[in-house]
């Protein structure tokens, strides 16, 4: 599991995937999650503009993040 830092409050799930260099562009992002490809927490997250906070787990193509 690879912990990513974030410096704010909540970091949206779509700009998240960005920064922890998951995915190339927005695009890309919005696309794999209408898809149903991310899960979040365990449960595949639909909602790009999903809050994302300290401690959430976000799982994507094998791959897991943890919030820190």
């Amino acid at each position: 599991m690879e912990e990513v830092k974030i410096s704010t409050e909540f970091i949206k799930l779509d700009a998240f995937l960005k920064w922890c260099g998951a995915v190339g562009s927005g695009s890309d992002a919005k696309m794999l999650i209408q898809e149903g490809e991310v899960i979040v927490n365990g449960e595949v997250c639909l909602q790009r503009g999903k809050k994302l906070r300290v401690n959430d787990v976000v799982t994507f193509d094998g791959q897991e993040y943890k919030i820190i």
